[in-house]
C-alpha cells in the first residue's frame, strides 16, 4: 500500500468535508446533530442508544454530503434547467428528506421515554 497516495486520498476527502460545510443544509443538519449529542450527554443515554444516534446522524450528513455532490454533477451536465435535471436533483433531496424524518422518529423514540 502505498502510504503517501493514502493520506493523499484522506486530504481530499477532508476537502469534500469542508467544501460540503459551506452549504446551509449542511451546516443546518450539523448544528442538529450538535444540539442532538448536548442533549445526549445531558440526558445520559446507553450505549446502544448512541449507537443508534451516531448511525443516524451519519446518514443523515452523508446524504446531505451526497445530495450536494449529486447537485454539482447536475449542475455541470446541465447548466441549463431541463427536467430530468431537475428530477435528479429532487429525487436526491427527497432521500435526505426521508433520512431526517426518519432520524427525527428515531430521536423521539430514544429522548421521549427518558424525559415523560
Amino acid at each position: 500500500m502505498d502510504v503517501r497516495k493514502f493520506f493523499r486520498s484522506f486530504n481530499f476527502a477532508m476537502q469534500g468535508i469542508f467544501t460540503a460545510a459551506k452549504e446551509q443544509n449542511f451546516r443546518f443538519h450539523f448544528l442538529s446533530a450538535v444540539i442532538v449529542i448536548i442533549a445526549g450527554l445531558l440526558t445520559g443515554l446507553t450505549i446502544m442508544e448512541w449507537l443508534i444516534l451516531i448511525i443516524v446522524i451519519s446518514l443523515v450528513i452523508g446524504a446531505e454530503m451526497m445530495n450536494t455532490a449529486i447537485e454539482r454533477v447536475v449542475d455541470l451536465a446541465s447548466p441549463e434547467i431541463h427536467p430530468l435535471a431537475k428530477d435528479a436533483k429532487d429525487i436526491a433531496a427527497g432521500a435526505v428528506l426521508v433520512f431526517a424524518v426518519s432520524s427525527v422518529i428515531i430521536g423521539l423514540l430514544i429522548f421521549i421515554p427518558k424525559w415523560f
